[in-house]
């Protein structure tokens, strides 16, 4: 079994089943029936309430037990969303294929991969398409309130921007706040906002 099916395989959601306040922040961004893809989106809080809000979600997740818990999630919530079990690091990144790509708390990458999986957003966006990353600013590490161990995993808006250059950045916060996302996510927390348009 792997560290996210052991992690997942109880019977209550890690994360809860409300989305991140992030994406309630961000929707407004997003055009009505637009084309998601959610990254690493676990038992699917995220994915199938974007679905409830009339987009078209679509979510990768390696986690068997994740998956199941987000395809119950989706039937209680009455929508559909498309569910890839594949992980982020051999992820098809289809070109021009996405209106919005969300990633939220996916710092497990260490700066190697995070690089690839910023490459593949900007390859599978569409023109005009939308980038949403919500995770830790590197101070999280002292606040013990989640997310990884490893400073060099966690964002800063410098780093972002330098990831997708000549975008137009439409949100870049950096800031505290309480969090209260199930049982993983509790406690003052250092978070990064950030939204940007490609190009064209």
């Amino acid at each position: 079994m792997s560290f996210w099916d052991d992690r997942y395989r109880g019977a209550d959601y890690l994360f809860g089943t409300e989305p991140a306040d992030f994406l309630r922040r961000a929707a407004p961004l997003l055009a009505p029936g637009a084309r998601v893809l959610f990254l690493a989106d676990g038992e699917g809080r995220n994915s199938t309430w974007a679905a409830a809000q009339g987009l078209r979600a679509e979510a990768m997740e390696p986690s068997a037990p994740a998956l199941e818990k987000a395809r119950v999630l989706a039937r209680a919530r009455e929508v559909e969303v498309t569910l890839h079990q594949a992980g982020i690091e051999d992820w098809d990144w289809r070109p021009e294929t996405y209106d919005a790509v969300a990633g939220i708390f996916i710092q497990f990458a260490p700066p190697a991969l995070r690089d690839r999986i910023h490459a593949g957003i900007a390859r599978t966006l569409r023109a005009g398409g939308l980038v949403l990353l919500h995770g830790y600013a590197p101070r999280q590490v002292g606040y013990g309130t989640g997310g990884p161990g490893a400073v060099e995993n966690l964002y800063t808006l410098d780093g972002l921007r330098a990831d997708f250059p000549g975008w137009e950045v439409l949100a870049a916060r950096d800031f505290d706040a309480e969090v209260a996302e199930g049982a993983a996510h509790r406690g003052l927390s250092a978070l990064v906002d950030f939204v940007a348009r490609k190009p064209g």
